[in-house]
């Protein structure tokens, strides 16, 4: 994947009216404007890729907690030059948890828009978080095997919001029940 390739799968993205459509468009811009936008030496901020987990049903998502951030939150991390926000949803998804995960599709399912506090000699600086659809069974048991999590736990879509009832958590849920809802009724 190429930058060009995230332009293009930003463009179709905002095709879909997503509830998110200015961080999408402010997203594309950031990219447009930053050829350097996947490293993390971009200060101003750069690009990121982040997973939901679901389990085959749709029912559960696996949920991290963040050491630093001391939050629950879906994995995900820096591209650190990889331009394949998928793949670096995938691999952050996989170090975080130890989970065997597979894409739902090839389609992004958010993005997000958030700033990092400034952290010692790092500025304060945004993340463009491009968020994917990932499937893992949940009879899988999350492996802690990195010091970046505190805990992972399969959470039910409707009990999300007693961990994090941020909108940035809450409109992944919503779009992962409409999902299925959709899927159900055309059943």
């Amino acid at each position: 994947m190429t930058r060009q390739t995230l332009i293009t799968a930003l463009n179709d993205y905002l095709t879909t009216l997503p509830p998110e459509r200015d961080m999408v468009q402010r997203t594309l811009e950031f990219v447009l404007q930053h050829t350097d936008c996947f490293e993390r030496t971009l200060q101003e901020g750069h690009i990121t890729g982040s997973a939901m987990i679901v389990n085959e049903a749709r029912t559960a998502t696996l949920l991290i907690h963040h050491a630093k951030l001391n939050r629950w939150l879906q994995p995900g991390g820096h591209c650190d030059g990889d331009p394949d926000c998928l793949h670096v949803a995938i691999k952050e998804a996989t170090e975080e948890t130890g989970l065997t995960v597979h894409p739902a599709t090839g389609h992004i399912l958010d993005v997000d828009i958030h700033l990092i506090p400034e952290r010692g000699t790092i500025p304060a600086h945004y993340h463009y978080d491009v968020r994917y659809l990932l499937v893992a069974d949940d009879s899988q048991t999350a492996s802690l095997a990195t010091r970046e999590v505190k805990d992972a736990r399969w959470i039910a879509l409707d009990e999300v919001a007693n961990y994090n009832n941020e909108e940035s958590v809450m409109r992944m849920v919503r779009k992962v029940q409409q999902q299925q809802l959709w899927a159900q009724a055309n059943a």
